[in-house]
């Protein structure tokens, strides 16, 4: 359940507080948590790939068909996890999403994936002339 836009900004208030009162603290809490997170679900994503790799192959040695499809449904699995926990993750130094922005720098509002494309879409209509 997404925030209302009142209680996004009192959440931005309270992150803006205290990074004013203790910026070592927060900054201790902001990244190091959720890329340990994401760190561990990846190697958890790559030990279960090869487990889908073993159990592809014992599916293939023992000649039962279902447990090497199992086996290739658990790599798949797993690979999907392991991308998108990787692609999550935040690189060392980087702010992670929900902190506050740094004085000086404008952000641009996030648009979800939609907007774009139907922005994109307009545009490309306009530019023809329809």
């Amino acid at each position: 359940m997404p925030l209302s836009e009142h209680e996004q900004r009192m959440l931005e208030q309270m992150e803006r507080a205290l990074y004013a009162e203790d910026p070592k603290f927060a900054s201790a809490l902001e990244g190091s948590g959720l890329r340990t997170y994401t760190r561990r679900r990846v190697y958890q994503a790559v030990a279960g790939f090869l487990v889908g790799i073993a159990l592809l192959m014992a599916g293939m040695v023992a000649k039962q068909v279902w447990l090497s499809v199992v086996g290739f449904l658990v790599m798949l699995g797993c690979a999907v996890l392991a991308v998108t926990g990787w692609r999550k993750a935040p690189k060392p130094g980087e702010q992670p999403a929900g902190s506050p922005p740094q004085a000086g720098r404008q952000g641009r509002p996030k648009r979800s994936m939609m907007d774009r494309i139907e922005q994109r879409w307009q545009r490309r209509r306009d530019e023809q002339g329809h």
